[in-house]
């Protein structure tokens, strides 16, 4: 099939699926004029790279993927960019050293796989693969309500194993923290 073959149908499907891309942008970004934005991009990088989607499979999980991969892409990069033409920001940098970013990821994983298989699958499928709970049951072949339990009890079992008991468990620990605070009021 050619691109010209396909772009009629191609370009009706991925219409078909602007507004739950919209609605996904908004939850993400949190404002409709820079939600429009991404779904904008999103769009532009599908069209551009509709030869490597297969007719038939999930449209809408594609556009979605392509959809969360820009978003966290802008966001790595607004998170670069700062506006600091006096200088009063670079000077009180300190940075959280990143074996520790490392070392959590390894920590995670290996909670991760204590799950039991159902939660696990669950919990990939909602958070990090940006399926609605719908799609994942369908995914499953389950009740959505089924998945919604299953991701509740992974993430519960994930607090466990990973001892956390609130948001001060993320990031640098305690002693960390302070000498990367000082290095800052230096």
């Amino acid at each position: 099939m050619t691109k010209s073959d396909q772009s009629p149908s191609f370009k009706r499907v991925m219409l078909e699926a602007l507004p739950s891309l919209r609605a996904f942008a908004v939850s993400l970004v949190g404002q409709p004029d820079r939600a429009d934005d991404l779904v904008q991009d999103t769009i532009m990088k599908a069209w551009a790279k509709q030869e490597s989607f297969t007719m038939g499979t999930s449209m809408k999980a594609w556009l979605f993927t392509i959809l969360r991969n820009e978003f966290y892409s802008q966001m790595r990069k607004r998170g670069r960019e700062v506006s600091d033409p006096d200088g009063t920001f670079t000077s009180q940098l300190a940075v959280h050293p990143g074996q520790y970013g490392a070392l959590d990821l390894q920590d995670f994983r290996e909670a991760l796989s204590q799950l039991p298989e159902d939660q696990r699958e669950a919990i990939i499928l909602i958070g990090a693969s940006g399926f609605s709970y719908e799609e994942a049951a369908n995914i499953c072949g389950c009740a959505t309500g089924t998945i919604k339990s299953r991701v509740n009890r992974a993430r519960n079992a994930l607090q466990d194993i990973l001892s956390i008991t609130n948001e001060n468990d993320f990031g640098p620990d305690a002693e960390s923290a302070s000498v990367i605070h000082r290095g800052a009021m230096a």
